[in-house]
């Protein structure tokens, strides 16, 4: 399963409970839409974190959008994978 998938796969199993997940569009904003609200976002992150060994401080949440709709949280897993991997340091603008 890819990555968007399974993102897509934990935000149908944990928020929408398996009901109405046409309506989830890649550029949905998961606040926006009502899928799920700051809490549910923290929940996303240590998915996130867990599943593919990546760190995403807090700072970052408040300051920036990573992980508001499918393509940004995807985007930004491969980003952190793509720095572990070449042992870049991570810059988040």
């Amino acid at each position: 399963m890819s990555v968007h998938d399974e993102i897509r796969q934990f935000i149908i199993d944990n928020f929408l409970m398996g009901q109405d997940s046409d309506s989830l569009k890649d550029d949905s904003s998961f606040l926006e839409e009502g899928v799920i609200d700051s809490t549910g976002v923290l929940e996303l992150v240590g998915f996130l974190e867990e599943n593919y060994e990546i760190k995403v401080e807090d700072e970052e949440l408040i300051r920036h959008p990573s992980f508001t709709n499918l393509h940004f949280s995807q985007k930004s897993v491969y980003y952190r994978i793509e720095c572990r991997c070449r042992n870049w340091k991570l810059e988040i603008r």
